[in-house]
Order: structure tokens, then sequence, then C-alpha cells
């Protein structure tokens, strides 16, 4: 449920925003051609793209690009709901305000979907300055907003991840071609649904099992099943980690379907597996 939402547009463009939410709620946005700045002022979770998942915590921030990303926001604390503050970084207004000269290019190379800036403290101070502004919204302008967004790029630019932003204006004009085995292969053990890794994929459910056919020869649910228990049956051989541990590090979150699902491909119970191979 979102409980508070305070925005500024840049135009007709959302610029800047702040969301307070009490969980559970799935953040889910969808940026086909702008890139994304995320601040999490309180709370913490997993925010999950195309070909990863990063946790953050109270006071991290995230850099996104070009893309689909959600988060499931769980309750972190009684009585406590999360703040979201979103800097938006759109094609269009990028080129206005640097008058398309934009920062020098560096040699290609792939980049991860989420960047987490290392400079806590700058990006903090940066915060700081955005939260007068949400107290006193009158005084806020197109001019202080283009003021902001390059103040923000600057403090981007002093972090150690200076080159994945330079990277990521690149790509804000460069289509984002999503390889739908990597999505998959990604999140084999991410415990996520057929309609999540649609999502990733930017396709509908449909869509997604075709293609997936197509590209796997199986469906999804076969598919990352036998993934799965290939991966059980690996963590078995090193025998260090009990039955009940490998089924949920697989994403079987119950044991007895695990030991069942174990037994109709290898034709022994992971225990027996286990006993045999130590």
């Amino acid at each position: 449920m979102i409980l508070d939402h305070q925005k500024f547009d840049y135009g007709e463009r959302r610029l800047i925003e702040k969301v307070t939410i009490k969980a559970p709620f799935r953040f889910a946005v969808d940026f086909p051609n702008d890139a994304c700045f995320i601040y999490f002022e309180e709370g913490s979770t997993k925010v999950n793209a195309p070909y990863e998942q990063v946790a953050v915590n109270t006071g991290d921030s995230i850099l996104l690009k070009c893309g689909t990303y959600f988060s499931d926001l769980m309750a972190h604390a009684p009585n406590k709901a999360y703040e979201i503050i979103v800097v938006h970084l759109p094609q269009h207004v990028l080129q206005e305000i640097y008058h398309y000269d934009l920062p020098p290019k560096v040699e290609a190379k792939p980049s991860p979907y989420i960047q987490k800036p290392d400079e806590k403290l700058l990006i903090r101070e940066f915060i700081k300055s955005l939260h007068f502004y949400f107290d006193n919204p009158a005084v806020v302008s197109d001019e202080l907003l283009a003021l902001k967004l390059k103040e923000l790029i600057l403090l981007l630019m002093k972090t150690q991840n200076a080159s994945s932003v330079q990277l990521l204006f690149q790509q804000l004009f460069t289509p984002q071609e999503i390889d739908i085995r990597e999505v998959v292969n990604s999140h084999l053990f991410s415990d996520m649904s057929v309609e999540d890794l649609a999502y990733l994929c930017h396709m509908s459910e449909s869509t997604f099992k075709r293609k997936f056919k197509k590209v796997f020869s199986d469906s999804p649910a076969n598919y990352i099943k036998s993934k799965r228990l290939q991966r059980a049956k690996e963590l078995l051989s090193l025998g260090h980690l009990s039955v009940s541990e490998i089924a949920f590090s697989t994403c079987f979150n119950d044991v007895a379907h695990f030991s069942r699902s174990f037994k109709a491909a290898y034709g022994c119970s992971p225990s027996e597996y286990k006993q045999k191979t130590l």
C-alpha cells in the first residue's frame, strides 16, 4: 500500500519522487528508454533485474539502466514503512540539460543492470538536500530540477562506479536486447514464478512460455525443476549440508516435496544418495 507519494515533474516528465510504502508490496518498474537512481531511506529488500538479484539495505542506493525490475517489499520492522527516493534519468531530459554534450565515451563492455554506488556519505548529503525541497515544494522549478540532476550525476562520477555511469549514458541510447536463456539461468535459484521471469524478459506469460519452449525444448516448470534437482545432487555429494538445507537452497520450500521429486528423478531419496556418495 502506498501511504504517501510526493513528486516533481520536469515539464511533463516525472523526474524526482519520494514514496512511502507499507509492506507487503511489489515495487515493479519498467524503464524502456530511461535510467533510474533509487535511494532506500528506510527498509531492506532484494531488487531483481533480468540478469541479477541485488540486496539493498537502509541507506543504500542503486543505479538502474534501461530494463524491467521488481522487488517484493516485506515488513522489515514493526510499524515501519519503506521510504524510497527515486531520481529518473530520462533520455530526452538528459539531452536537453546537457545540450547533447554527454560524458565522454568509454570502451564498451558488458555491465550489470544494477550498480550500487559506493560513496554513501556523498549520496546521503545529496538526499538530505532533496528533503528540503519535499518540505518546500513551492520553491521547485525546472531550472532547479535540472541542477539537482546534474549534481547527482557529478556525484556518481566521483564514485568507483564512474566508468559504469559513463556506460549507462551510452546504453540509454541503445536498445536493450534480453536473452531469455540468460535471464532464466540467472534466476534458477531465486524462487521466481514463471510470471516473474516473463516480466523480467518484458514479455507476456504466454509469449514467454512459447519462446521458452523454442529455446529449451521443454516447459519452464520441467526445465527449472530439473536444474534445481541437478544442483541439489551436487550439494548432496559434498556432504556438508543437511537435506533440509539443500532443499531450501535449491528453492524447494517443502522438504517432503523435494524428497519425492529427487527420488522420481534419480531413483533414491536424497538421504540415500548422500549416504552412497560419502
